[in-house]
């Protein structure tokens, strides 16, 4: 099947969703005046917080922040902060923050790249609160916390919910974090209850594939994006399954065992030029030409910032908006 017959999902829809998500629901306006965070209660800090580098005491409520990762950039932004400063995500080959954030990214400065972060940069902005995780910067979290108070999580990526509430403790925005969740995980149920409806009482079997410069890479149920997509309620094909929260969360396979994708949907994100993947290969051979979403008209190319990189409730929403694109129903309003 020639890549062509990819149907690309239009960038509006992710303008689209920046109007409804996050900083609205959360009742603040500093997303638009800098990284001043208006909206924690003072009277809460000092705080201790118990993380996986061991405790880590903030204290004063956090006004300048820096954040190491994509999915702490969307925690951050989502609850109104803007960072001092970020990395930009490994992944983007256009450069810059992502575009699925707009203008929220504005006048914040570069500290990347994302595996060796520049501290002496980190250190010049002053920071009074650094967010990443041990598995990105376990190795420079000494200096790190040299320069400020720094709460890591464990991981990145299928616990982005659980990281989410920790981002939020730190900032001084527990409340606020509950809030956009439970408006997250409504919106997700309303978005695959109007989905069960248009498909008559049965959800289309979906599937994440990802083309990058090495093996295709099947998505698992355990992945940032699986976990949207089981918030929602899209079933996943018994390949991408994962039973343990904890395994790994994606499968690399080659062109024949392209098979395993085989579902009513197929959502595509390709990381790198696609002549250094094996996208024309997969896409080319007789098993793709052979599963239900490519005889269908059901394969679906998104952006990989959105589907992979993003890990955060506002990539969550584009990934609602594709979702609801392809499936024919109107997106459910976020509360």
């Amino acid at each position: 099947m020639p890549t062509a017959r990819f149907r690309r999902l239009g960038a509006a829809l992710i303008a689209a969703t920046i109007a409804v998500s996050g900083l609205a629901a959360c009742g603040s306006d500093s997303a638009a005046t800098g990284s001043v965070n208006t909206a924690a209660d003072s009277a809460s800090f000092p705080r201790t917080l118990d993380t996986v580098m061991g405790q880590v005491r903030i204290p004063k409520v956090p006004q300048r922040v820096v954040v190491l990762d994509t999915a702490e950039l969307d925690s951050a932004t989502l609850l109104g902060i803007k960072p001092v400063g970020a990395v930009v995500p490994h992944t983007k080959t256009r450069g810059g923050f992502p575009a699925y954030l707009g203008d929220r990214t504005e006048g914040i400065t570069d500290v990347g790249p994302l595996l060796e972060p520049n501290l002496e940069r980190i250190a010049s902005l002053k920071p009074d609160l650094i967010l990443s995780s041990k598995v990105r910067h376990d190795k420079i979290y000494d200096k790190l916390s040299g320069i400020a108070p720094t709460v890591f999580t464990e991981t990145t990526g299928g616990p982005w919910k659980a990281n989410l509430l920790v981002h939020g403790k730190a900032l001084g925005l527990d409340d606020q974090v509950a809030q956009a969740l439970k408006s997250y995980e409504d919106q997700a149920r309303a978005l695959g209850e109007a989905i069960k409806a248009k498909y008559n009482g049965a959800l289309p079997m979906t599937s994440v594939i990802r083309f990058l410069a090495g093996p295709t890479r099947l998505y698992m149920s355990n992945s940032y994006s699986g976990v949207v997509l089981g918030d929602i309620g899209l079933p996943r094909p018994a390949s991408q399954v994962a039973a343990d929260p904890a395994a790994k969360i994606m499968k690399e396979i080659s062109a024949e065992q392209i098979d395993l994708a085989d579902a009513d949907m197929i959502f595509v994100a390709t990381i790198d030029d696609p002549d250094k993947t094996e996208r024309k290969t997969v896409t080319g051979g007789p098993v793709w030409r052979d599963l239900r979403a490519v005889k269908g008209d059901k394969v679906f190319e998104v952006d990989d910032e959105v589907w992979m990189s993003g890990i955060g409730i506002q990539a969550a929403r584009a990934m609602f908006a594709d979702i609801a694109r392809v499936t024919g129903v109107e997106l459910p309003a976020a509360k």
